[in-house]
């Protein structure tokens, strides 16, 4: 018997190696105030949330783009906000995270004036669901960043390399240490991102302090090659297994959509669930790491090259700052977002909507 949408995604939940557990429970005290950065971040969540929703409804007039994720307005610190953290972890341990948007078949709502959301029915009459994540970064700056400086440190290796393979620093190496010697003498171009080794540092004449600098300076730019030189999609471990639960109340395919200030790329929750199964793939096209911006949550990054780019160019929002006076009198200043324009593909939205299982 053919599996379903849902049946796929609890198969690859449960093969995944980060012990993600689908009977997870949302415990824990509200937090007792909002931070400056955390409501900018929100501001910038909301607003992207509303390109999204319009590039989709502008340009896919076959479909209809609904938010349904929740958006109220409060924030730690605000009355009534404990009872809405509350509420929301109940809502988390019974029916799991709701996307931000639903996608439906606008012929499934001819003649209606909204979509009855509270309706479990009409929810799992929807074609997608899509999380929509937020980065305060130009994409296409960032790779050209990137690019540039892994060039200028591939070239800073061959040439510190040419240096300490010249006499007398070449035979001094070998004298000291005959593994390292092979270690740089067999690198290149192509290797140097495979290459780690102990700094040693060497003082007993003024040949092998050079000697020492050149290593030190070796050292510097392999760990650059070393570095993350990707954007990322950053679902957090914990939320798989709440976007699992939805899915499996819901059978909705779901995605994530990672919206830059010039692009926007989309990735399948289960091509994601696929990846992060694959350990050849780990350092490769994602990374896992302790966020220190999600409370030190284990956070996956996937390359953004790995989505689809759906979202291939972006007017800029305008942005001013604003005010939020708390209970006890302290002061929040925050930035908000407003207009700006996304142009999204059809035929990559299109696409991905068929290629949904």
């Amino acid at each position: 018997m053919n599996e379903n949408y849902s049946q796929i995604i609890a198969r690859l939940i449960e093969a995944a190696p980060f012990d993600i557990d689908p009977n997870i429970r949302m415990e824990g005290r509200p937090p007792s105030s909002a931070s400056s950065e955390f409501l900018t971040n929100k501001e910038q969540g909301d607003w992207a949330e509303r390109v999204v929703l319009a590039a989709i409804n502008e340009n896919c007039p076959d479909h209809l783009a609904v938010s349904y994720g929740r958006g109220d307005g409060l924030a730690a610190g605000d009355p009534g906000f404990a009872d809405f953290y509350r509420e929301y972890q109940d809502e988390l341990n019974t029916i799991g995270k709701k996307p931000d948007i639903l996608i439906f078949r606008r012929a499934d709502f001819l003649g209606r004036e909204h979509v009855d959301l509270a309706n479990e029915q009409t929810v799992s009459r929807a074609v997608a669901a899509i999380e929509v994540r937020s980065s305060s970064f130009l994409a296409t700056k960032y790779a050209l960043f990137m690019s540039n400086r892994i060039k200028y440190a591939e070239q800073e290796c061959m040439r510190v390399r040419r240096l300490i393979l010249q006499e007398p620093f070449a035979t001094l190496l070998h004298q000291k240490s005959p593994d390292l010697f092979d270690l740089i003498n067999n690198a290149g171009l192509s290797t140097f991102r495979e290459l780690d080794f102990r700094f040693r540092s060497w003082s007993s004449s003024a040949l092998l302090q050079e000697l020492s600098e050149y290593l030190k300076l070796l050292k510097e730019q392999i760990k650059i090659l070393h570095k993350r030189d990707y954007l990322s999609i950053t679902p957090k471990v914990e939320d798989l297994a709440l976007v699992n639960r939805w899915i499996q109340r819901f059978n909705v395919p779901h995605y994530y959509l990672q919206v830059f200030f010039d692009r926007a790329y989309i990735i399948s929750f289960r091509e994601i669930l696929e990846i992060i199964s694959d350990s050849a793939k780990e350092d490769v096209v994602f990374s896992v790491e302790k966020d220190v911006k999600n409370q030190g949550k284990t956070t996956i990054k996937i390359a953004i090259q790995i989505g689809r780019e759906i979202i291939g160019r972006m007017d800029m929002p305008e942005h001013k700052s604003a005010l939020k006076e708390l209970e006890r009198g302290r002061l929040l200043f925050y930035v908000t977002f407003s207009g700006g324009r996304g142009y999204l593909d059809p035929e990559v939205f299109y696409h991905e909507l068929m290629c949904n299982v």
